[in-house]
């Protein structure tokens, strides 16, 4: 075994690749060469730190310097300052762990000193695609201890009293589904993962798989004891390159070492995994529409009951939960129930990974215990609003989710907070929202995405959300009336009682909580054809100040349609009525003398 003085941890996340850490990680090892050190610094790819918003992100320990926007030709600098004279690069560290002479631990420093990393405890720490170093951090040991020591029974107890929910969105209580499951008496049962993540703007699933994809697979193998499956399935969308990569490397892996196919550890226990590829489909998030695409079907969902616990694929008793799901799971084996259980409030136990987007200064990942706060999370660890913006709202649960508004920044959040505001957890995404943005636009784009993914099949869903979107759009082109509030709130009551799945029932919650919360700017688009927030390209209105007009005349060369009407040295004004909002105006005002409002 080698022993280094320094280890190099590059991210490998989506969103660090695609900034090009992967030539950094090369040029790392190129340049570690130059210098004839590669036997004393070891350089690790790993999964995503969280800190999206640095990226790329690299770390070197064992001082823990978190060097942040690096790029390939700072690498040289890196190597030859850090790696052979052991003085930290200053200029590329992430200003909040400069303190004085000495480096902050990355605890204290305020994205992370408030969560508690379970699901994403390896990410961004192990290599995702070494065993062995998963095996380091107590891999697998939680799937030993089932095999040797415990029941099925004892398993399924053990997460009953851990208080963990599904962390797909239902939030039903895993212990009791695979309960469920176990009763059943089936020869043939089967354990699928639903990594089919698709609400806009959310990454945790993708994250988890690509920094710990061992996690899921220890899961899985653990459920698969428990309620008597020997094959498992992990259903995850093809637009996840580098998480079906690291998965299926990490699946070739757990064979070779004996920890999945048959008599595993010597136990008589067989359990394998496959891999199913997605095509994107929204709808495919539900577990029975899930289920319909395994098994080479049009991606629909089926009316419940029977559930996919008595009745799934292909007709055997199925159990379906998500990567964050799975991802705990192990911990709490080895932790215990207790432990998991005394983390997060009363009917929400344990933590709660979000995707934190939007106008926020810290875009990323975090992981914190149920019961935080919104305004913690978006102020204390996101940062707060940037450009001196003001907090307007924000989105959790994504398409199926609601808009919350300033005085509910101080809720809790757990599953049952967030559904009696009008909202949902979701699968975690949480996107941040500041005076620029017009909610009714906000309702229109999640309709939009929602309509688009229908599967069609039930009329509700499939006509409803069409006929919800074009009364949106009708209110942003400013053709609204007053009675068109009336019939959005009455057609978004209708569709969430007869909608026949999960998608449909849950898709007019953007519309009904910007209702609520948000009315005045519906009121505004239909009564005064404003939009207040200057978003809604028809009610856009450009106007030029005199007062700071130098009467350049480039405004009018700017514009396309001749809206624009005056002379040079005496002043210019905008005809409303030729103007079509193009805005080219106003990007060509040196002078700040023209505003959209």
């Amino acid at each position: 075994m080698a022993f280094y003085r320094s280890q190099v941890l590059v991210c490998g996340g989506t969103g660090c690749t695609s900034s090009g850490s992967k030539d950094i990680l090369e040029a790392f090892k190129e340049e570690i060469s130059k210098h004839g050190i590669e036997n004393e610094i070891e350089v690790i790819r790993t999964g995503c730190f969280g800190l999206c918003e640095l990226g790329p992100v690299v770390i070197v320990y064992p001082e823990g310097a978190f060097y942040n926007h690096v790029k390939v030709e700072d690498v040289p600098e890196l190597v030859s300052e850090h790696l052979v004279k052991g003085r930290v690069l200053k200029r590329l560290l992430y200003h909040e762990t400069i303190e004085e002479d000495r480096i902050k631990s990355l605890n204290n420093v305020d994205f992370y000193k408030k969560q508690l990393r379970i699901a994403l405890r390896n990410c961004g720490v192990i290599d995702p695609e070494n065993i062995d170093e998963y095996l380091a951090f107590d891999g697998y040991k939680a799937l030993e201890k089932v095999l040797t020591s415990m029941k099925p029974e004892d398993v399924i107890d053990t997460l009953k009293k851990s208080g963990l929910r599904g962390r797909g969105g239902g939030g039903f209580p895993t212990g009791l589904k695979w309960e469920f499951a176990a009763k059943q008496k089936n020869e043939q049962k089967y354990i699928i993962c639903n990594a089919d993540e698709g609400d806009p703007g959310a990454f945790m699933d993708r994250s988890v798989l690509e920094g710990d994809p061992h996690s899921v697979i220890e899961a899985m193998a653990i459920g698969g004891y428990a309620i008597g499956a020997n094959q498992g399935y992990v259903y995850v969308r093809a637009e996840y390159p580098i998480a079906v990569s690291r998965l299926q490397t990490a699946i070739d892996q757990a064979r070779e070492y004996g920890l999945l196919g048959k008599n595993i550890m010597d136990t008589g226990f067989d359990f394998d995994l496959e891999i199913r590829l997605g095509a994107g489909a929204f709808v495919c998030g539900e577990e029975t529409a899930l289920i319909n695409s395994i098994e080479g079907k049009r991606g629909m969902p089926n009316p419940k009951p029977p559930f996919p616990a008595v009745s799934g694929l292909w007709g055997k008793p199925t159990i379906i939960n998500n990567v964050e799901t799975y991802a705990n799971i192990p911990v709490i084996i080895n932790k215990g129930a207790d432990w998991f259980a005394s983390i997060g409030t009363e009917k929400s136990k344990g933590t709660k990974v979000f995707a934190l987007g939007g106008k926020i200064t810290n875009t990323g990942l975090v992981e914190v215990p149920m019961g935080t706060t919104l305004r913690e999370v978006i102020y204390e660890i996101g940062g707060g609003i940037p450009n001196g913006k003001k907090f307007k709202a924000v989105q959790t649960g994504g398409p199926s989710g609601g808009c919350l508004t300033e005085e509910h920044l101080d809720t809790p959040i757990d599953y049952d907070n967030l559904i009696a505001l009008g909202s949902m957890m979701g699968s975690g995404g949480m996107i941040v929202m500041d005076e620029d943005n017009c909610m009714v636009d906000v309702a229109r784009f999640y309709l939009e995405f929602t309509q688009e993914e229908s599967c069609g099949k039930c009329t509700p869903c499939r006509v409803g959300t069409k006929r919800l979107l074009e009364l949106l759009e009708k209110i942003t082109k400013g053709n609204g009336t007053m009675e068109d509030l009336d019939k959005l709130e009455e057609l978004s009551k209708q569709i969430k009682a007869t909608a026949l799945c999960g998608l449909g029932q849950t898709a007019p919650n953007p519309v009904l909580s910007t209702l609520k919360y948000f009315r005045d700017e519906y009121e505004a688009h239909v009564k005064d054809k404003v939009c207040p927030a200057g978003v809604c390209k028809a009610l856009a209105r450009y106007t030029i100040i005199e007062e700071k007009c130098k009467a350049c005349g480039l405004c009018a060369k700017a514009c396309p349609n001749g809206a624009i009407i005056g002379k040079v040295k005496q002043g210019f004004k905008i005809d409303q009525d030729k103007c079509i909002k193009c805005g080219a105006c106003l990007e060509k005002c040196p002078f700040n003398a023209i505003i959209k409002k």
